[in-house]
């Protein structure tokens, strides 16, 4: 039996995933997994609160140099200790960096359909969204059509908002889609934002290649954010970083933060260090068993769930599927269909903008019994649709 088999029950824990909802809906949404964190975090987090005082607190002393050494040998990507800025939040590190990088009514380039809050972060800058939409080849896969990319381009775009592996497609974009866009970025000055957090998890047959390893000149014009809060299951203490090679772009985004961001608490620093110091044989054994879990997930929606369609995730545990031929609706209705008739929630196509329409994502980072339920519940649902 896998250590990934059971969790705790997360109901009246305050848990965003599992308290918004009655008691018979499962909850298949919301991006972070039904697991425990690794033994060395809860440990050392254990041993963090028992010392008793929670007095102002520094980045553990050595935990710049462990992010040197991964970055390295996961990523061949060679960066400085100056180069890395806690923050307390992904979504508040791309906001920060675009916020830094643009004027009022300048432009910020996105892919949809993507991670909800790419749509807005332009407008919270007081800029434009501008779109170059992912495409879908025949098998199901999305990708970057470079013409279409460079086309997108306006006059006064200066920033693109990549999210790599990205977000909700599963997709793990390959180095020469990488190089393409960010030739085209290069080719018209655009800074380069790059939504990493996804990055350990990768599956076989597949790898991540931060954008701003590919060359110095596109080091230069990229910020790049990670966390180990997907990775390791610990969203709820947030605790991130930015890589930032140019010393200029890294200190306009470090004015820009002053008496706004917040530092990262101790209790987040602590769980960061241990996650990324002992954390990796548990995520060696997740690797393994959410793989599984895409495994099951895709054959069951391909092969037993009327009108809908999953490709093969690169990377996430979250699984984009396209319900528009199933006969439950458009728009965000097989989001509906499945709450109320398979009491299973699942997040809305329209969250991820343009093209999202007829789609939801479904997190299957969950004990293997809950996934099997919540598919079944779908399928059941589905056959009794069909027959009114």
């Amino acid at each position: 039996m896998s250590q990934f088999d059971t969790c705790p029950s997360r109901r009246g824990t305050g848990s965003y995933k599992w308290d918004q909802h009655d008691d018979d809906v499962l909850p298949m949404w919301v991006a972070d997994m039904d697991f425990q964190s690794p033994e060395p975090v809860i440990r050392a987090l254990r041993e963090r609160v028992e010392h008793g005082v929670f007095g102002y607190t520094m980045a553990p002393p050595d935990l710049k140099a462990i992010l040197v050494e991964r970055m390295a040998r996961l990523y061949q990507w060679q960066i400085s200790e100056e180069e890395i800025v806690f923050v307390p939040g992904v979504v508040l590190g791309f906001n920060l960096a675009i916020q830094a990088l643009l004027q009022p009514g300048e432009g910020v380039l996105i892919q949809p359909p993507v991670y909800g809050p790419f749509l807005y972060t332009a407008a919270h800058a007081g800029g434009e969204t501008h779109e170059a939409p992912l495409q879908i080849g025949s098998d199901g896969q999305y990708f970057a059509d470079p013409a279409a990319f460079r086309a997108a381009i306006q006059a006064n775009t200066r920033a693109f908002l990549l999210c790599n592996p990205h977000n909700p497609s599963g997709r793990a974009f390959r180095r020469d889609e990488l190089q393409a866009m960010a030739d085209a970025c290069l080719e018209r000055d655009l800074h380069i934002v790059s939504d990493e957090i996804h990055c350990d998890l990768v599956f076989r047959g597949h790898r991540h290649i931060p954008i701003a390893s590919l060359s110095p000149e596109i080091a230069a014009r990229t910020v790049t954010v990670m966390a180990p809060s997907k990775t390791f299951n610990i969203a709820g203490l947030g605790a991130s970083f930015m890589i930032v090679q140019d010393e200029a772009l890294r200190k306009r985004i470090q004015q820009a933060g002053r008496g706004i961001v917040a530092h990262i608490d101790l209790l987040a620093y602590t769980a960061m260090r241990a996650a990324y110091a002992e954390g990796q044989p548990w995520l060696d054994e997740l690797l393994v068993y959410l793989e599984e879990n895409r495994d099951i997930t895709t054959r069951f929606v391909n092969e037993e769930l009327p009108g809908c369609s999953l490709a093969l995730n690169d990377a996430t545990y979250l699984a984009w599927i396209d319900c528009r031929s199933a006969g439950i609706g458009s728009g965000d209705d097989p989001q509906k269909f499945f709450l109320e008739q398979a009491k299973v929630t699942l997040n809305p196509g329209s969250f991820f903008g343009s093209g999202g329409e007829g789609f939801v994502r479904f997190n299957f980072g969950c004990p293997r019994s809950q996934l099997e339920e919540a598919l079944q519940r779908m399928k059941t649902a589905l056959a009794v649709n069909s027959l009114r």
